[in-house]
């Protein structure tokens, strides 16, 4: 059977575009930051660069490469301790297979669906977001998506005005669309992600009504609704910049949290929201509340 080797090293403080280009130049398809520790993703900050607390880098290398080869060009061109470089084989498999057998239809809520191409929902009052496994950023399985996906199908209504910050696929941009809301717009540091928003606001046919943005200044003022999948760092961080945002009486939702992040976080948004925590998954928190209207001129 084909497949093809994944090198991987921790990247310390090196250079992320050095420690790519290093894998490229010696042949690989492809280079991913994935977390050393498996510890939850560090959200930065807007202008950040996107990494973890502890970084490594995998590059997949073509079948018929030596992995012993990269490795020891790796630990010259970048000062990686010997053995530092691991190499693992990959054998091939049929992707689209695999994600046709493993993701189905998913309802979150009463009404709302998150529906690969390959499946239909028959239900006469389902609101179907179509989103493939396949693309990137993810498709609502992680509970801080579906937690927010959830609030979408019990709280958005027709007409409103609605923020996704960092946006990931836009999954929940576009669902507000599906269930009501007149307009979304959508914020996210990573490029990547603001193509696969795009490209999946494109396929449910509410391209029209989603603007995305690439820096978090042209984000219109007075919205309806913001909601943000980060986590509890940038979250506290941005709580005067929501506050901004937000007409008086409008809703907020925040997701990305873990259980004993929450009362830091509501804390940090005391001076502009009235939020609290509305349901925990797996750990993880979702808080959610109004805009006061006392402090819009604070």
């Amino acid at each position: 059977m084909s497949g093809f080797w994944q090198l991987s090293f921790e990247l310390g403080a090196r250079d992320p575009d050095l420690a790519e280009e290093s894998c490229f130049e010696l042949g690989a398809t492809s280079a991913t930051y994935v977390d050393a520790h498996d510890d939850p993703v560090l959200e930065p900050l807007p202008g950040e660069f996107r990494l973890w607390p502890a970084t490594r880098l995998q590059a997949l290398f073509a079948d018929g490469s030596d992995p012993q080869e990269i490795a020891r060009a790796l630990t010259v061109a970048l000062g990686i301790p010997p053995g530092g470089v691991q190499a693992e084989r990959i054998e091939d498999r049929v992707w689209e297979r695999e994600w046709l057998r493993d993701f189905h239809a998913m309802r979150f809520g009463r009404r709302l669906w998150i529906c690969p191409h390959h499946e239909r929902v028959t239900e006469t009052d389902a609101v179907v977001v179509r989103l493939d496994p396949g693309l990137a950023f993810g498709t609502g399985t992680h509970p801080t998506t579906a937690l927010c996906l959830e609030w979408l199908d019990r709280n958005i209504a027709d007409g409103q005005r609605l923020i996704d910050f960092g946006c990931g696929s836009g999954v929940l941009a576009i669902a507000a669309l599906e269930l009501g809301a007149c307009e979304a717009h959508c914020f996210d540091i990573d490029p990547q992600a603001l193509t696969a928003t795009r490209e999946n606001a494109a396929a449910n046919g509410v391209q029209s009504r989603l603007t995305v943005y690439e820096t978090a200044d042209g984000l219109p003022l007075g919205v309806d609704v913001l909601v943000a999948n980060i986590l509890s760092g940038p979250l506290c961080d941005l709580a005067a910049t929501f506050g901004s945002l937000v007409r008086g009486g409008g809703s907020i939702v925040l997701a990305g949290l873990l259980e004993h992040e929450a009362a830091d976080v509501t804390q940090a948004y005391g001076t502009w929201f009235d939020i609290h925590p509305f349901e925990v998954r797996e750990g993880w928190s979702g808080l959610a509340g109004k805009r006061k209207t006392h402090a819009l001129r604070e």
